[in-house]
């Protein structure tokens, strides 16, 4: 992934991938993002009413999902959906990726309804520190919900409406407790490039290759490391996974080539795998015997998790990769890269992509199965999320459509909610979408 110098980190997607705004929209969407939220006035002089939530009900009447008033716009929804699609600026480290991948891709059928509508939740905003790492929105059940939000890891709660601070990175996180490898004086200022939150453990990852680690329901810090020394440390991907013996693990991808593996019963490091270019995210497969391996380099790589020497080349990918995710059938498995695709491959026949997805402006920067396999969703770095029909063959899928750039996403792990980080000055906020079913009591829990 491209490496930034410390002064360089706050150079936002609105520099590399978020397109040039039009020039006639009102006051509302100027200046800063869609929007100029730090204003004590509106474009008339007035002080602006207090922004509210959008739930279901008032969707259902035709409100906007984010709230934006297109009413009071000189510009149309519509116009401009397609002037964004046109001046979108995605990022690519090879040049014309995008275009190039085009005619492999496999049509699909848009109009699938998997994921409705429920609430956009405006008082929680989740912030992106590199605009290429989208991985910092985790729900571990349909209601809860852990993101980014500047120096802050936040909980939401969706049932409540509730958000609480679990974890602050601005001033010194340390460990409680002394453990092999462990840097008791911990981390001051810590910038956080990709977070991991699964069942009770959160992972933290940072942009000198810092790892803090902290059990939800244990007080305090219970890990915290550094990969490596090296300049160019930044932590691209965390994932955390249950070991063959049942002991909690989790997998650090690093810009210095590296991945690896710590034990989180012994805390210590297990595994230490290395590769030809700096590795942006890494997944490994439902049994525990192959790992994804993706970075800036076209090819990705299946490995043996044991011993990380590569049982295949991934071949077919024009730019560099920052996605991947298992299937939970544990033989097909996806990647998402900067050529605008998701590209789908089976392990009985890797010779070529079973299939090729496109996103409608920039890259695939974050894929995710539900826990039950009947949907796929990848995210662009804005705009767009779609959720494919995995059963129906990809053939069918959802554009969940909206204006903003795309801080991450995530199933709840019994599959009834998706929710998904919008990052915008005056309209970021958290999107949550529950299961279609055919039967709707369920809606009167919600």
């Amino acid at each position: 992934m491209s490496q930034f110098q410390e002064e360089e980190v706050d150079y936002m997607a609105e520099d590399y991938e978020m397109g040039e705004m039009e020039d006639d929209l009102d006051e509302e969407f100027h200046g800063r993002g869609m929007g100029d939220s730090d204003s004590d006035e509106d474009e008339y002089g007035h002080a602006p009413s207090k922004i509210t939530d959008t739930s279901a009900t008032q969707a259902r009447k035709g409100k906007d999902i984010q709230g934006i008033p297109w009413e009071r716009l000189s510009i149309t929804r519509e116009k401009y959906r397609q002037t964004r699609l046109m001046q979108y600026k995605n990022y690519e480290n090879v040049p014309q990726s995008g275009e190039g991948s085009e005619k492999e891709c496999k049509p699909t059928r848009k109009g699938g309804m998997f994921y409705e509508f429920q609430r956009n939740s405006r008082s929680v905003k989740s912030t992106i520190l590199h605009f290429q790492l989208r991985n910092l929105v985790w729900a571990t059940s349909k209601h809860d919900v852990y993101m980014m939000s500047h120096y802050s890891v936040i909980h939401w709660s969706s049932l409540t409406c509730n958000r609480s601070e679990v974890l602050n990175f601005s001033g010194h996180v340390a460990p409680r407790e002394k453990h092999p490898g462990s840097l008791l004086e911990g981390f001051t200022q810590t910038q956080i490039s990709t977070l991991a939150v699964r069942d009770n453990l959160l992972v933290a990852g940072g942009f000198q290759g810092e790892l803090i680690c902290k059990y939800l329901d244990r007080p305090g810090i219970s890990f915290c490391t550094r990969t490596t020394y090296d300049e160019n440390a930044i932590t691209n991907a965390v994932e955390i996974y249950d070991s063959s013996s049942g002991a909690i693990h989790f997998m650090a991808s690093n810009n210095d080539c590296g991945v690896r593996d710590f034990d989180m019963v012994k805390f210590q490091l297990a595994k230490h795998f290395r590769y030809p270019w700096p590795v942006n995210h890494t997944s490994l497969s439902p049994d525990g015997k192959l790992i994804v391996i993706v970075g800036d380099n076209a090819d990705g790589v299946l490995v043996d998790s044991n011993t990380g020497k590569t049982v295949e080349d991934l071949r077919g990918h024009l730019d560099y990769s920052f996605a991947s995710a298992w299937h939970p059938n544990g033989l097909t498995f996806a990647t998402g890269n900067q050529d605008k695709t998701c590209r789908v491959w089976d392990v009985r026949n890797l010779s070529k992509s079973v299939a090729v997805l496109k996103g409608n402006l920039g890259a695939i920067r974050s894929i995710r199965f539900t826990s039950d396999g009947q949907f796929m969703a990848m995210a662009e770095p804005a705009d767009f999320v779609h959720v494919f029909d995995v059963r129906g063959g990809y053939e069918k899928r959802q554009e969940i459509d909206f204006f903003g750039e795309i801080s991450g996403m995530s199933f709840s792990p019994d599959t009834e909610s998706l929710f998904i980080g919008v990052w915008d000055r005056t309209y970021g906020s958290l999107l949550q979408y529950g299961r279609s079913r055919n039967y709707s009591y369920i809606d009167s829990l919600l």
